[in-house]
């Protein structure tokens, strides 16, 4: 298959590796190929080692309107949705494990599985136009992609289950003002905003960010004593490399550090 034809594109230039969503015709939905690509390629980043940050985007009028729901009104819709979840969440365990910021940059509809992925990410930038919306339950379904995880802790429980019963559309600015976003900027320039963000990171103290990653992702489950303990581990280890005697020396000297991401 042509690269362009792919339903998940994957580059890595200048540190930054570029995932795209490939499906633009059915506003990216995700079907069993998407899923796997998906899970291919960030895999792929994980073993290349040359990315310092991941940019995850969407092709064409939206980010991912979610699950292909053509191929789950079939006469084994069980079989239909695994073919899809089993993949597609194994493509978050890998997002997950990638020790590297991850950003969503996304527009127009962010629904369902997209809405997952989306949450999925370290920081997600949005267009003006995204509007964002649970949708699982207006076709008898409950979540997945890990937005049962990762809603509560962004909204709180009783928010989460608001968006995920009711099923309702949160515009852009909703979303900034709900922490489901980081940013808004106007659809137009919603790319390039990425980018430049995504070059900021991949410039930045990679190995340290994979240790704020690891703190923030464990606080939640750790009472004060064992994070603290955390905190120490991760601030010792931290000192120990080159970034950090970079970091420490350029702030005496008054210069902007140059850091290698170790």
């Amino acid at each position: 298959m042509d690269q362009a034809e792919s339903p998940v594109l994957l580059t890595i230039e200048q540190a930054v590796a570029t995932v795209t969503l490939n499906r633009p015709r059915v506003l990216n939905a995700i079907d069993p190929h998407m899923a796997r690509s998906l899970a291919d390629a960030i895999e792929r980043i994980a073993q290349d080692g040359t990315a310092r940050v991941l940019l995850l985007r969407g092709e064409g009028r939206a980010f991912c309107a979610g699950g292909d729901v053509a191929r789950f009104a079939v006469e084994d819709p069980a079989a239909a949705v695994e073919a899809i979840i089993d993949p597609f969440h194994a493509a978050l365990r890998a997002l997950d494990a990638l020790k590297l910021p991850t950003l969503a940059a996304v527009q127009g509809p962010v629904a369902g599985a997209g809405f997952s992925l989306a949450l999925a990410c370290d920081l997600c930038i949005a267009a003006d136009d995204a509007v964002f919306t649970m949708a699982y339950s207006r076709i008898g379904a409950s979540p997945d992609g890990s937005a049962t995880y990762r809603l509560p802790r962004l909204v709180g429980a009783r928010k989460a289950l608001e968006l995920a019963l009711l099923a309702e559309p949160v515009d852009a600015a909703g979303a900034l003002a709900l922490g489901l976003v980081n940013r808004v900027v106007p659809a137009a320039s919603l790319q390039s905003e990425a980018a430049s963000l995504a070059r900021r990171l991949a410039q930045g103290p990679t190995a340290a960010y994979a240790r704020i990653k690891h703190l923030v992702g464990r606080s939640l489950g750790n009472d004060l004593s064992a994070q603290l303990d955390l905190e120490r581990e991760a601030f010792l280890a931290g000192t120990r490399t080159a970034d950090f005697r970079e970091g420490a020396q350029a702030f005496l000297a008054k210069r902007s550090p140059q850091f290698e991401g170790r």
